[in-house]
C-alpha cells in the first residue's frame, strides 16, 4: 500500500514538472517571437527573415503550450483512476 502511494506521488510530480517546463518554454518562445517580429517590422514581406522566424516562434509557442496542457490533463486523468 505504501509503495503504491509513493509511486503516485512520484508520477504526479513528474507530470506537473513537465507541464511547468513546457509552459516556461512556450512563454520563452513567444517572447523570442515577439522580439524577432519587432526587430524589423518596417519591411513587412515574406523576404523578411526576422519576421517569418518570429511568426514561426509565436505559432510554435501555442503548440508547445497545447502539448504541455494535454500531458497535464492525461496525467490528472490517470491520477483519478
Amino acid at each position: 500500500m505504501m509503495m503504491n502511494l509513493t509511486a503516485k506521488r512520484h508520477t504526479e510530480r513528474n507530470g506537473k514538472s513537465v507541464f511547468f517546463a513546457m509552459k516556461i518554454a512556450a512563454w520563452a518562445a513567444l517572447c523570442v517571437g515577439l522580439c524577432l517580429c519587432l526587430i524589423r517590422m518596417e519591411d513587412f514581406s515574406d523576404n523578411n527573415a526576422f519576421l517569418m522566424s518570429g511568426i514561426g516562434f509565436m505559432v510554435g509557442s501555442v503548440f508547445i503550450y497545447t502539448i504541455g496542457m494535454a500531458i497535464n490533463l492525461v496525467d490528472e486523468r490517470n491520477e483519478t483512476e
